[in-house]
């Protein structure tokens, strides 16, 4: 079974939905014994880095998210999700993330002469040969809805990259631990394959 994580930020039945589209049962919860005896967990959302921080804290779900991970289960960050697996976040002053993946949410700068937040179809630029990524050619576009990005010294985890005036980080793959910036459960049918490619990664465990 795979649990979407409810901390109040958004968008949580359109990614149920989507898992149910390509054939996998998920449940929504905030319930922390639930998000334990899971076997694939999701973190998506939509928000403010720091209030989704709170809210994981004021719900006593940090600490069972650093534990399905460190159980080897798969785990999926989404949009903010993805944003909260890394360390810190500049988004209305510092903030601390979960510190799962070394690296810092950055603001897209002001003199890219591109509109902001980065809205609408994107490629990705596939780094790796992962599971997650299978069924998609390099240079296939997801749906994007973000004013910060992620940025990391640690190439071995980056998945994927997207350019938009700069190159950012638009997927990880490591080990257990996968994430998107992008919303692959608004991205049509090679998002939803993202989608199912996670669902297969949980059942082969």
């Amino acid at each position: 079974m795979i649990k979407i994580i409810d901390y109040g930020m958004g968008n949580l039945r359109s990614v149920q939905k989507s898992f149910e589209k390509v054939g996998y049962q998920a449940q929504i919860s905030s319930n922390k014994y639930e998000i334990l005896n899971a076997d694939g967990i999701v973190l998506p959302g939509v928000g403010a880095f720091k209030d989704a921080m709170k809210n994981l804290q004021d719900l006593d779900l940090i600490d069972p998210i650093y534990q399905v991970i460190n159980e080897g289960k798969p785990f999926l960050g989404v949009c903010l999700g993805f944003q909260l697996l890394f360390t810190e976040s500049e988004e209305f002053g510092h903030s601390k993330g979960l510190d799962i993946i070394s690296g810092s949410v950055k603001k897209f700068p002001n003199n890219l002469g591109l509109k902001i937040p980065h809205i609408g179809w994107n490629q990705l630029n596939i780094k790796q040969d992962n599971k997650l990524y299978e069924g998609l050619d390099d240079g296939e576009f997801q749906y994007f809805v973000h004013s910060y990005y992620v940025e990391t010294e640690n190439q071995d985890v980056i998945g994927a990259t997207t350019d938009y005036g700069i190159e950012f980080v638009s997927s990880i793959a490591k080990d257990n631990i996968y994430g998107a910036q992008f919303h692959p459960e608004k991205s049509s049918e090679k998002g939803l394959q993202i989608l199912k490619n996670f669902g297969k990664i949980v059942e082969e465990q």
